[in-house]
Parts: C-alpha cells; sequence; structure tokens
C-alpha cells in the first residue's frame, strides 16, 4: 500500500499546476445562489476541463427546459460499484467583487467558493484521473458528480438527479469534499425552511384606524414562534458534535425580514423567514408539523397568511462502523499523520442523498467551515493535494474489497 500511496502523490503532484489552474478558473465564475448565476459557464469549464484529462463528460439536463440548469458526470472504470465523489459548483454570495479574484498567498488560495467547494471538485476530478492511471484494470467504477443548486438546498440539483434515478446509481459509498476543518461528517441536521408573509390594509397613518397592519400579524406569530424556540433549545444531539452548545436543536426565526412602504404608512404586508434545523433523532414529518401547528395557531383568524417552503430535507447518518467509514479515516490518518474524528455536520449535507438510498456518505475535504461563507473565504492547496491523495486510496480500496 505505502508503494500505491507514493504512487499517487507523485501523479497527483505532477499535475498540481493544472488542479490549481482549474480551481483557480473556478473561483473566477460568479456562480452565486441565490440566484444562480453563470451555471452554463461552470457547466463548460468543468466538462472542457473533463475532457482535456481524456474523460467522458456526460451532462444531465434538469429542471424547466426554458431555464434548466445541469450536473455533470464521468466515470473512471467499469462495472457497477461505483464510488462515488460528489460536489456542487454554487457558491453563496459574495462580499465584494474582488472574492472573484483568485489570490495565493502562504501557499493558501483565496476567493470565494475556495473552501466550499470548488477546491473540493479539483481534488475530487484529479484524484478519479489518478486512480485511472494507478490502477488501469479497476474492478468497478469512480463516479464524479457535480451539481448546481447545493446551497440552496439542492432542488434544482441533486434532488432532480435522485428523482430521476441517476444518483447514486449501484453506489457503495459516496464523498463530498465539503469545508469539514479537519472532522469526518458522517450525519447531518434535516431542515424545514419557510417564508412566512401576513397581510393587511395599507393606510396613511393619519388615518390608521381604516387600515390593518400586517405587522402586528407577523409579531404574533413571531412570538409564539419564541416560545416554540425555547422548548426546541432544551433538546440535544447524541451524535459527537462540538463545542457543547453545537448539541442543541435550532429554529432561526427572522433570518431575513421584509415588509412595508413608508414610516408613514400602515404595512399591508410583512415577510419573515424562519429556519428549523432538527438532529437526526428527530423526525422530518413531526418537526414539520409541530413547526406549522405553531404558525397556524399564531395567525389571526380572519386575515390570510401565506406560507413558502424554501427547503424541506430529512436528517441523514451513517454508521462510523461501516466499511467506508473505516477505510477512509484509515487513509486520512495514513496521508495527514493523524485519524480524523467523525462528527455530526453542524448544517445540512447532499449526503442525505445518498443515505436515503442505503448508501453509506460522508463529507470531508480540506477547507475550514469557519472562513467558507466568510469575506476572506480561502483553502490550503497543500491540503488540496493530500486530501486527493486520500480520496484515490479510499477509492481504490473499496472497489478491490467489493471485487473480493
Amino acid at each position: 500500500m505505502s508503494n500505491l500511496r507514493e504512487d499517487v502523490m507523485a501523479k497527483l503532484n505532477a499535475y498540481q499546476p493544472r488542479m490549481e489552474t482549474f480551481l483557480s478558473k473556478l473561483v473566477q465564475i460568479r456562480s452565486e445562489n441565490p440566484p444562480g448565476n453563470s451555471y452554463p459557464d461552470c457547466r463548460d469549464l468543468i466538462c472542457g476541463e473533463i475532457g482535456s484529462l481524456g474523460l467522458e463528460p456526460v451532462v444531465h439536463q434538469l429542471g424547466n427546459p426554458g431555464s434548466p440548469t445541469h450536473a455533470v458526470q464521468t466515470f473512471v472504470g467499469s462495472g457497477k460499484p461505483t464510488v462515488y465523489f460528489h460536489g456542487h459548483y454554487d457558491v453563496v454570495p459574495v462580499f465584494s467583487a474582488q472574492q472573484f479574484v483568485p489570490e495565493i498567498k502562504n501557499g493558501k488560495m483565496f476567493g470565494r467558493g475556495t473552501a466550499d467547494m470548488k477546491g473540493g471538485l479539483a481534488l475530487m476530478l484529479y484524484a478519479a484521473k489518478v486512480v485511472s492511471e494507478c490502477v488501469p484494470a479497476l474492478k468497478g467504477r469512480i463516479g464524479v458528480t457535480f451539481v448546481p443548486d447545493e446551497e440552496t438546498g439542492g432542488a434544482k440539483g441533486s434532488e432532480l438527479l435522485a428523482r430521476n434515478g441517476i444518483l447514486g446509481k449501484d453506489g457503495i459509498a459516496m464523498f463530498t469534499a465539503e469545508p469539514t476543518s479537519g472532522r469526518i461528517w458522517h450525519a447531518s441536521r434535516g431542515a424545514v425552511s419557510l417564508k412566512i408573509t401576513t397581510h393587511g390594509k395599507s393606510i396613511h397613518v393619519g388615518e390608521h384606524y381604516k387600515g390593518t397592519s400586517a405587522f402586528d400579524d407577523m409579531v404574533a406569530i413571531a412570538n409564539h414562534l419564541f416560545e416554540f424556540r425555547s422548548e426546541i433549545a432544551r433538546r440535544e444531539t447524541n451524535f459527537t458534535i462540538s463545542p457543547e452548545a453545537a448539541r442543541k436543536s435550532i429554529l432561526l426565526v427572522g433570518g431575513t425580514v421584509q415588509g412595508g412602504a413608508n414610516f408613514n404608512c400602515v404595512p399591508d404586508e410583512c415577510g419573515f423567514t424562519v429556519d428549523r434545523r432538527f438532529n437526526p433523532e428527530e423526525s422530518l414529518e413531526d418537526e414539520e408539523r409541530a413547526l406549522l401547528d405553531v404558525i397556524h395557531a399564531a395567525a389571526h383568524p380572519l386575515r390570510p397568511v401565506s406560507i413558502e417552503v424554501i427547503q424541506r430535507a430529512p436528517s441523514s447518518a451513517t454508521s462510523v462502523d461501516s466499511r467506508p467509514a473505516k477505510t477512509l479515516a484509515g487513509n486520512a490518518g495514513a496521508v495527514l499523520g493523524q485519524v480524523p474524528m467523525f462528527e455530526m455536520c453542524p448544517g445540512l449535507l447532499e449526503t442525505r442523498f445518498y443515505s436515503q438510498a442505503g448508501i453509506p456518505a460522508f463529507a470531508f475535504g480540506p477547507g475550514l467551515l469557519s472562513v467558507a461563507h466568510g469575506p476572506n473565504e480561502f483553502v490550503d492547496l497543500h491540503a488540496v493535494m493530500n486530501y486527493a491523495a486520500i480520496y484515490a486510496l479510499t477509492a481504490i480500496d473499496l472497489l478491490a474489497e467489493s471485487a473480493g
């Protein structure tokens, strides 16, 4: 195995300049989500990179034919057992346009998406390419899958692939190079995210008695949700996660708030978001029902309330005793010199689409969660190379075991 590890690292080192160039080009594409900018540019760049490596890109058109999104896949090897490397090419909005200008300082590349997770895309694609060179008679396949729309819940990306029977086909394991800060995330929270809008009647403040304030109704609902939040915060997960405060179940009220036309008008419409993030021990259906019950009970009986579902997703978990878990941890320990801890992700992961299909799924990537959505996002380029080696070695081991 040590000789194989050395061979993998040597081939990755030879590809390092191309990997960094590819990452730099990805960062320059302004694929902010929301609203979903420049997805076709990402698709074309990824397809071009796959082709330049002598691999075959497979493009899946998703969603509305008039305004489609696209997922891109490529496969290394042949046969049914498939290890999936999965990632997303959309990024959260920037703080300034300068974040689309990648800059390398002290071995780190700065720019939007370097950590979350365009650096991950680069390492996964090149890991697959190196496997094809180190083990040309691979007994099974590596399926590299790059999707849009992860940052807003995956409804226009992975969810559609899963619904069409494409995502995870013949899969025996899935890995995604999210910014996990040196940990392996084997579980994640679920989510019910809503936008609540109350409706009233607008009129000049001087005749306020003739109007109906949507703000008053919004406050009434929000106050009931604050009471519900206190109840939710008493629930804690049994999964490993740090710090201790992160164990609590979550209800965020008012992530965004908007309404009214002017300071001197009774507002005819007010809206705010509610983000319910529940632990793996809690049920999507139960938590959604409880949240809606609170909202409906607090709403004015004679005035309408609109509820828009922003995202709805179950939690997920994979056993740390599974073969893919042990193989990933073992190769990470061999490459990094220290076996990483398994933890629950504090947020939502696309591992859920695979684990729902019975495929062991994990997130493990070189970025830091603490910088991923911030103004100074970066990824350590040496870590990118190490994680590429871990992915390559893990896929080789799992497919060899599957064939045996």
